[in-house]
């Protein structure tokens, strides 16, 4: 959204833009071992999934994959796109616009909290710790969804270094 604002150094009239933040979650699924969920290390804190902001020239899913590393210490291969989730209220922060990844981890072993995250861990998708942050108690229960075959995933386009291979 477009809104003009003046200056209060200058005086003169400018144009600002107040667009939802882009940013990035992936539900991180191992069939033995569960989805990877963080205890958040800063506001709002609860429990959470990873992800991040995608930051300005980075490709989303260059972003989902970075930001998996950096929480989780695991490199995440993207399996599908569950969703994009963008109520205004779903972040208490500011108003975010969050594309949802599915993903598998490449060596499960590595998991380790890092970054934002406090702890990791694997939780059953049935059984996941209380109280989750933002709207992820949603987007995971539209996984569990996938999971019995009642939705289906979009397709993940490959990363911009994986095209030009």
């Amino acid at each position: 959204m477009k809104k003009d604002v003046i200056c209060p150094h200058c005086g003169k009239a400018y144009s600002c833009y107040r667009n939802p933040t882009p940013t990035t979650d992936v539900v991180i699924y191992e069939p033995t071992r569960g989805v990877v969920i963080i205890a958040r290390a800063n506001p709002p804190l609860g429990y959470a999934l990873p992800g991040g902001f995608i930051e300005e020239g980075e490709q989303a899913e260059a972003a989902a994959v970075r930001e998996m590393r950096e929480e989780t210490g695991l490199d995440v291969e993207l399996t599908g796109l569950l969703g994009v989730y963008s109520r205004p209220d779903r972040d208490p922060r500011q108003h975010t616009l969050s594309m949802v990844f599915t993903g598998r981890p490449r060596d499960p072993l590595a998991l380790r909290a890092g970054d934002d995250a406090a702890q990791a861990a694997f939780y059953p998708p049935d059984a996941l710790p209380e109280p989750l942050a933002f709207d992820h108690a949603r987007i995971l229960a539209d996984f569990r969804e996938v999971l019995a075959g009642r939705r289906t995933l979009g397709a993940v386009e490959p990363l911009a270094r994986e095209r030009n291979s």
